[in-house]
């Protein structure tokens, strides 16, 4: 995994209030099905033998790259009742710099991103409104919840149009990954989950 993530890892997180899952990072995301439900398949001698459902929730993920910007897949598995894999955001805050950053041509001194068209403080607006509350009223363009949420409505309509037994959980579980030895060995975690299966919490 490359450097440039390092010092962007975060502990683990129910949807922290304090960061923009807009951010670049990694992120390690489960995706369980309604009740806990075995749509997706079974696992046999640590094979996982995956049903209908479950290969159009496999072909979906990976199209998530043709469909959001500045992203990169991890490591993925299709399990019996949840998904599990790795997303990257790479980019994201560069495009926000840019479309952030002020411009001024004709002489004057550009507005330094403190001040709102009103003239109020824009870091007293900000401070009365943290990523997490934001969230609630706009998920953002290419956020992890953005793109999650394309996922699952994605697996729902085709399930639904093949006439296949399926349902979401409504939420999904979410770990900022801290850093590469936290990133490899989530990794191997998903890599192994069907051989580890009888030991899986979700079980």
């Amino acid at each position: 995994m490359s450097e440039k993530f390092l010092g962007k890892y975060r502990s683990e997180s129910a949807r922290l209030q304090n960061w923009d899952y807009g951010n670049d990072a990694a992120y390690f995301i489960t995706i369980c099905t309604k009740d806990r439900e075995h749509f997706f398949g079974e696992i046999q001698n640590g094979i996982m033998h995956i049903s209908p459902a479950g290969a159009i929730a496999h072909v979906l993920w990976f199209e998530i790259k043709n469909h959001a910007k500045n992203i990169e897949l991890g490591e993925f598995i299709v399990m019996p009742n949840h998904v599990h894999g790795i997303l990257i955001l790479d980019g994201n805050e560069k495009m926000k710099s840019q479309i952030d950053a002020p411009e001024s041509n004709d002489g004057t001194t550009p507005n330094d991103g403190t001040t709102n068209v009103d003239g109020t403080d824009v870091r007293t607006t900000h401070a009365l409104s943290l990523p997490g509350q934001q969230r609630f009223q706009n998920q953002g363009k290419n956020t992890i919840s953005s793109i999650i949420g394309s996922y699952k409505s994605a697996v729902t309509k085709y399930c639904n149009r093949l006439s296949l037994p399926f349902a979401w959980q409504t939420r999904f579980h979410d770990h900022i990954i801290r850093n590469d030895e936290s990133f490899q060995r989530i990794s191997e975690y998903i890599k192994n989950n069907p051989s580890n299966w009888k030991d899986d919490t979700f079980f």
